[in-house]
């Protein structure tokens, strides 16, 4: 198969012009100096006058140092070649992470507050994780899949990056909705042995019917981790203008200001029922070191293949050739 030469530093590209410069310069110089020599001394004197002065000599020098720098500057820009198509089996666990955006994720009893705050916590998670596959699930009142099942991490964390309270218009939790939603998402992926979900959330719920989507998930092998969000003794609620600016806190019928407080009760036990594990969420990595050690004690699945080019690069043989040509031209 033809190789496919390619330049993996194309930016040195632009600078050819000045190798051109460079031989100008080299053949303006090696002439003027044999013109010199013609003037001061007569061609049939030259070889006894001027020993040390060969215009074959000045030649050869000339054009070592150029084809040297010629080599340097391959060898900077890389020439490469793609060469065979190589296909690399994946082994690994698939995770979806679930993100409570309700609107009791805006209290500030977790600087800057509870969902900016389980934004980082995911990111340290996914940092964390090797060789798995991750996917977001997004909800509150309401549910939706933000990313599928990806190994692409950068691609995850921006999808994570775009989330706010706005996302969904709900301002409660269901947390019923959020299994559902992982379940459908892990039908569509195929038959696996083990299928993980990581629930960030305060533990405010709404659910009508929690506790069947709790059996459905415990018979289709569904583990549910919980990260609660939030401190027992919780905080208001703040609402905010189209602008962004804080206008007040949310309020009960009666006018008095609703405090959203974590609730660990209900995140323990969903955890526990499930075969996961329920951690809060803290200011170290005690929780996030937790989790992961609880997903990789998992067995391993056979994922998709990947398949990639495999890149050949040549510039050491470029550098060797530069190298030699300078050598040669030192000692000339």
């Amino acid at each position: 198969m033809m190789t496919q030469l390619h330049w993996l530093s194309p930016c040195y590209i632009w600078t050819l012009p000045l190798l051109l410069i460079v031989l100008l310069i080299l053949l303006y110089r090696t002439i003027v100096q044999c013109k010199i020599a013609r003037t001061i001394v007569a061609d049939r004197y030259q070889s006894a006058l001027l020993a040390h002065f060969s215009v074959a000599k000045k030649i050869m020098k000339a054009c070592l140092f150029f084809v040297g720098t010629l080599f340097l500057w391959l060898a900077l820009a890389r020439l490469a070649g793609y060469e065979q198509q190589v296909i690399i089996g994946q082994e690994g666990r698939d995770v979806f992470i679930a993100l409570d955006i309700s609107r009791s994720m805006l209290v500030q009893d977790r600087a800057p507050n509870r969902l900016n705050f389980a934004k980082q916590k995911i990111k340290q998670l996914i940092n964390s994780l090797q060789a798995e596959r991750v996917g977001l699930i997004v909800f509150s009142g309401s549910t939706f899949v933000q990313c599928p099942l990806t190994s692409d991490y950068g691609a995850f964390s921006m999808y994570l990056d775009q989330l706010d309270v706005e996302t969904i218009s709900s301002g409660t939790t269901a947390l019923d909705q959020a299994i559902v939603s992982a379940l459908t998402a892990f039908q569509s992926v195929g038959e696996r042995k083990n299928k993980l979900l990581v629930l960030f959330t305060d533990g405010e719920d709404f659910s009508s019917n929690l506790a069947g989507i709790k059996k459905r998930a415990q018979k289709e092998g569904l583990h549910i981790f919980t990260v609660g969000v939030g401190t027992p003794e919780g905080g208001p609620i703040p609402l905010y203008d189209a602008k962004g600016n804080q206008v007040g806190h949310q309020k009960d019928q009666q006018g008095a200001v609703v405090i959203s407080r974590l609730n660990e009760g209900i995140l323990h036990n969903l955890a526990q029922d499930s075969g996961g594990q329920y951690v809060t969420a803290s200011d170290t990595a005690k929780d996030i070191k937790k989790i992961v050690a609880s997903i990789t004690a998992f067995e391993k699945e056979q994922l998709d293949d990947r398949s990639f080019k495999q890149v050949t690069e040549y510039y050491h043989y470029f550098l060797a050739a530069s190298f030699i040509c300078f050598a040669l031209e030192w000692l000339l």
